[in-house]
Order: structure tokens, then sequence, then C-alpha cells
């Protein structure tokens, strides 16, 4: 077969034409026969046996039955009318039913012609009926190609309207395997299909869509999980190995002054091993001559901008400049912050570039790093922009990288004749599957223990109806002096609703908490920039006790005297979104709570996901169960989702197949780095393709 047939237009298959078509496109994305190919069924239906009409049972699985019709009548009924067929075999009668379409079934059915039906029977009485049965007749039955276990395509409602049925589907997917002559170029090496003893490429095509049996569909299933898993995990990990041969990095070989005395005189508290492990892994990174792409996980409060201080300060040893990223002006603000204060009076000068610096601060800070005067630059977006010219970046930080695109990063690269070391840092801990997909290109450091002295944040659940007693509790935290988060859960769709849920909080909290005693704060999504930042600004200095907001405060505000979280209606968050509000306290060396509040209705998974938040505090853990709960595409939030449109596989379901696939990429491109080898022709022929048309990148952040 021609190996660019598959790319032929969807039009040019027969039976489509060009209205079936755009509707295909349309609803499907199917654009040639290979996006045709791999619309793979979500659901089969087995055909394997045929029942008599006295073994039928009361199962509500679909069933199909040889036999006649030997007697047809329209029944009246309050509604309309129904079509009733009497279908007869040797061992009995059913009756077959339509509400719809009579006169044309009238008119194609043929009395006393053996018949197979196929459907969903109910019982009536002594007597089975089969409303809407899919017929054929026995003749043509045994004729068309043996399918014996009926695939079930994806569909929507637009499809149905036009006619696109799931027999529709079946057929085209009938006549592409005839025009292709069921043979498909194979994809794998022979070593690879015999070490796994894995099926050939067209024989997991023909059986993912017209199964023989239970048996077959299995094996055609993990072949093409295991081959497409494949293919993103070669693409990562070559990615990642040319990216260490290619791009040089500057190597960072001395330990210098400002990290020893920061490190004797300067440490407010001892590190964690994890801390130290972190460090290490990222010194020889920094000391090799590889450019470094490292993603830092660690949990809130686990002391990340310890570590991306003692970082800054290697490279400033060795002479180059560093900046931090932060998705927003409070984050960055925090960050600059935090960080001057930790550097106290060691000599290291550090600025802050965010949309608000004023036009004669910038002009300052553009002469300062290009002149190699200004060590650490702090910012937002700002930093990105072309007017921001360093003389020597060394290394670039991001915090909370899912919040920048890839575009943005490699922005930074270009800020340097040669590419700084890039250290990606996250609070979203991301459970082991997940990272080994989305980041498979970067290394990866976990910071898996708090510092010292961080008492775990008590976490309890209750109903709204105690809510008088949760009151008096609130009460007398803010008399020992502590401040309250109250926040409200934010529906994209409906701002209004949400608007409406925050301000009736408000106004009930506002009366239980009156002034002068209590001073309220208000934060949510329609204030003015300038407005958020003024109560957020309040609260963070303990002018206010309260603080009511919608997730706005999610990432990032770190207020040590604030002890106690309350989320409202707890059940409409995701987990890991608890989770990250839980980690706003507990930043002080005070016993920290948080309170989930929610009704009585609860769904299995809200209580699956509020029974996780009391048990534990671990943000691995809560991840993993976040992600069996919620799928892989929303864990990463929408401006990800599209990341990992995988056509079969599922790295939640398929863990063990996404290792196999990483192992076997992974053992390739050890022994054959550039796919040179006559064994594995085929890989690379396979891989090129994908490369030029694109169809790896749909699954790669």
């Amino acid at each position: 077969m021609n190996p660019n047939f598959l790319q032929t237009p969807i039009p040019y298959l027969k039976g489509v034409g060009p209205n079936r078509a755009e509707t295909l496109q349309s609803e499907l994305g199917i654009q040639t026969y290979q996006d045709l190919l791999h619309l793979f069924p979500n659901r089969y239906l087995d055909k394997t046996s045929y029942y008599k009409i006295n073994q039928l049972q009361q199962s509500g699985a679909d069933v199909q039955v040889i036999g006649k019709i030997v007697h047809l009548k329209t029944v009246e009924q309050k509604r309309g009318k129904r079509l009733v067929a009497s279908f007869v075999d040797e061992t009995g009668q059913m009756e077959l039913v339509w509400f719809r379409g009579h006169k044309w079934i009238r008119e194609h059915l043929k009395l006393n012609e053996p018949y197979v039906v196929f459907g969903k029977t109910t019982r009536y009485g002594s007597t089975f009926s089969m409303p809407h049965p899919e017929m054929e007749l026995l003749s043509e039955h045994q004729q068309g190609l043996k399918i014996a276990m009926q695939p079930i395509y994806p569909s929507t409602e637009k499809l149905s309207n036009k006619g696109i049925t799931n027999r529709v589907i079946a057929k085209m997917m009938q006549q592409l395997f005839l025009e292709c002559k069921g043979q498909f170029p194979e994809s794998l090496s022979s070593g690879i299909l015999d070490e796994l003893k894995l099926i050939s490429k067209s024989e997991a095509l023909f059986n993912i869509h017209f199964p023989k049996n239970q048996e077959l569909l299995a094996k055609a299933q993990f072949r093409l999980k295991f081959e497409e898993l494949f293919y993103v995990q070669l693409q990562l990990i070559s990615k990642k190995l040319l990216r260490k041969q290619k791009i040089k990095g500057m190597p960072f070989d001395k330990v210098g002054e400002n990290f020893n005395s920061f490190f004797k005189n300067h440490l407010p508290f001892e590190l964690t091993n994890a801390q130290k492990r972190v460090i290490k892994e990222i010194r020889n990174d920094m000391g090799s001559n590889a450019q470094m792409n490292r993603l830092l996980q660690g949990d809130v409060g686990s002391g990340k901008t310890i570590v991306a201080l003692m970082c800054m300060l290697l490279a400033i040893d060795n002479g180059f400049q560093t900046c931090l990223m932060a998705p927003t002006e409070i984050l960055a603000n925090q960050h600059y912050n935090g960080l001057k204060e930790l550097i106290g009076d060691m000599g290291i000068t550090i600025s802050l570039l965010t949309g608000s610096t004023k036009k004669s601060v910038r002009t300052i800070i553009h002469e300062q790093l290009e002149n190699g005067e200004l060590n650490i630059l702090v910012g937002t977006h700002a930093v990105l922009e072309d007017k921001v010219q360093f003389k020597n970046l060394g290394l670039a930080i991001i915090d909370e990288q899912h919040r920048f695109g890839v575009a943005q990063r490699s922005k930074l690269w270009h800020k340097n004749e040669i590419p700084p070391h890039i250290l990606v840092m996250t609070a979203t801990p991301i459970p082991r599957t997940l990272a080994m997909s989305l980041y498979g290109d970067l290394d990866i450091s976990v910071i898996d223990e708090l510092p010292p002295g961080r008492k775990p944040i008590k976490t309890v659940h209750r109903f709204d109806s105690n809510r008088l007693k949760v009151f008096r509790f609130i009460k007398d935290e803010i008399k020992k002096g502590r401040q309250i988060y109250i926040v409200y859960p934010l529906i994209q769709e409906s701002e209004a609703l949400d608007y409406k849920d925050l301000m009736d909080g408000y106004e009930s909290i506002a009366r239980d908490f009156p002034l002068p005693e209590y001073q309220i704060s208000i934060v949510h999504g329609k204030m003015k920039p300038a407005d958020k930042d003024y109560e957020m600004e309040r609260f963070v200095k303990g002018e206010t006790h309260i603080m009511v907001a919608t997730t706005v405060i999610e990432v990032g505000v770190n207020v040590p005297n604030a002890s106690v979280m309350i989320i409202e209606s707890a059940e409409r968050f995701g987990l890991s979104q608890m989770h990250q509000l839980r980690g706003r306290v507990g930043r002080g060396a005070e016993q920290s709570f948080c309170i989930l509040m929610t009704s009585h209705k609860l769904s299995e998974d809200g209580k699956t996901r509020l029974e996780t938040m009391v048990r534990t505090n671990d943000g691995f853990e809560i991840a993993e169960v976040d992600l069996k709960l919620r799928g892989p595409g929303d864990l990463m939030g929408t401006q990800q989702s599209g990341l990992l449109n995988l056509k079969i596989a599922d790295i939640v379901k398929d863990n063990q197949i996404l290792k196999t696939a990483r192992y076997h990429a992974i053992q390739l491109l050890k022994t054959d780095p550039r796919l040179e080898k006559a064994e594995n022709a085929l890989i690379r022929y396979a891989f090129t393709k994908m490369m030029q048309q694109k169809t790896i990148w749909n699954y790669i952040s």
C-alpha cells in the first residue's frame, strides 16, 4: 500500500461524499482516511452467539435472534401509534416494536423471510419484545464481513440528526478496509513485537474495529495503546537527550563566597534532607556541560524558595545573572520581599519588575541588567518583553509553570547567546504517571518533607447546619489574634451566580462579625486589580481579620498569621484546588485549621474528595486520588486540556502499559540514539512521519 494513501481526504471514500464529510469534520475532526481509521470504538456489542426465543432472559443485554416476521399490525396508543411485528422461531414467539418511521419500515419489511434481529429485549407478561431492533436478512448477514462483535463508535447529536448512525460509520470503516485491502504499514520493530508478543499493526487495526472475539480485541487494544504511548515517550526522551547533547549549558563549576556564606550565616533554619538532596541534584545539573531543564515539585510550604535562592547564589558565584518569573504581581512581590529578607546584608543586588513598575524605575533596571550590576531580577510576564536584556543570564526560574506556555519558556531561552539553565517550580503535586507524560522532557526533583516546626493542618468536614459552632470557633481564633480565610467557589460558566453566592455569604458574615470589632476584606474577580491588591495588602498587614474571597487567592499569598481556612460549598471544588487553598494557612508556628463546609447532598465523588482531604495532608497522595477521579485532561486545568488527547490509551488506567512503553523507548534510544540501525528503520520511518504531520505534538505540552 502506498504509505501516503491514508492521507487521502475523507470525501473520496465511497459512501461519504461532501455533505457527510463536512459533518464528520466538524463533529469528530475527521479529515483524512487516517483520521477515520483512528476513530476507535468506545465499546462493543458481542454478536458471537444467537439466542432462541425460549432462551431469552430479562437481562437488559443486547442479543441476536434468528426468525421470521409472520404478522404486522398498527396499534393506537395515547400518543400516536406503534407498529408491532410478530416474530417467531421454532421455539416460540416475540414482538418487534417501532414507535416511529412506520411507513418506511412497512415498505421494507419482508414477511416470512429469515431475519437476524439484534437489540435489547424487555418482557411484558410472558412475551418478550424488542423495540427498534437492528435487522438484516439472514442471507445478507451471512455474506457480510463476519463481525462477531459490533463496534460502537463515539457519536454526537448532530451526527445522529444527519443520519450518520453507528451503522453508517461501521459501513464507512468496512469500505476503508476494503480500499486499503486490510494492509497497513508496520510501525514497530520486530525486536519489540517479539519481546512483547504483540500482534501486527494490520491485525491490531482490524481487530480493534471488527474483533473476531474478546481475546483478539484485548490483544489489539494492548498493541495500539502501547504504540501510542511508546511514540509519545520516544518524542519526550529524544527531545531530552538531544537537548543534553546539542544545547551546551554554562558549567557553574565553582561553589563560591555567596553560596557558602549564605549557607553558614544566613540560613533561617536547618535545611531538610529533601532540600539538601534537591540542591545536590541541581548542582550536578548546573555543573555539567549540558543545559539544565528541571522541574521542582514541592508541596505548599515545603521550602522551594530557599532552594531557588541557593541555586541563584551558585549562578552569581559563577559570574552570571538570574531571574525568577511568577504568574501574578502579588506572587512576584512576595518572592521579591522573601528573597530580599533572606539575602539581608550580603551585598547582592535584587530588583522587581512588574506591569506596575514606574517608567523611571524601569529605565534604571534595564541599564543595571545590561551592564551586569543587577544580580537577581524578580518579575511577572514583564520580564519577557524584548526591552529586557541581560548582560549574561545564567539561570531562569519559573514559578507555577502551568500558568506559562511553552512559547513563554522559550522566550527566556533567547535572552542569552547560550541558553540559561531553567528551573521550573510548582506547588501542584503531579502524580508520577502524569509527570512521565507531561514533563517527560524535564528532569524531576521532589521536596517531599516539610521544614521542622511546621504543625500539620487539622482538616474537618462540617455540614451547613453546624455553621453557628463554626462561627463561634472563628471568634475564638480572632481573639487569639489570628486571621481567617473564607473562600467561595468559582464556576466559570456563571459569574452572576458566583457573585451572588459570595455577596450573600459576605452579608451573613458581616451580620455575625459586626464593625468596628471585626474588619472584613473582600476579593473577587469583578474587582479592579488595584482594588484587589489594596484589600489583599490590608489582610497581609493584619488590618483585617477575615478575608472573604473567591478562589483568586489560590496561589501563593503568604500570611503566616492566618490560621483558619474555611471552604464554602467544598463539594464544588476539585481536590487539588482544595489542597492548594488549605496550603494558604499553616505558614506560621501556630496550629492551623481547614474547615470544609457542605450541604447534606453529596455525590459519591464528592464524599471521596472530602474524606481524602480530612485523611491526608500529602499532596502527592491527593493528586493520585484526583487523577483517578477526574482523569488527566481535567487535572491540568483547561489551558492545557488539549494536551493529552490520546486516541486509545488512558494514562491512568493504562499506567502499566505507560511504564512498559517508557522503558522500551529509553532502551531503544540508549542503543540507537538516532534510530540509524537497520532493525529500527520502521520506527524511524513512523516517527519521522508523525513529526511531519505533527500528530505526536497533540499529546505534548
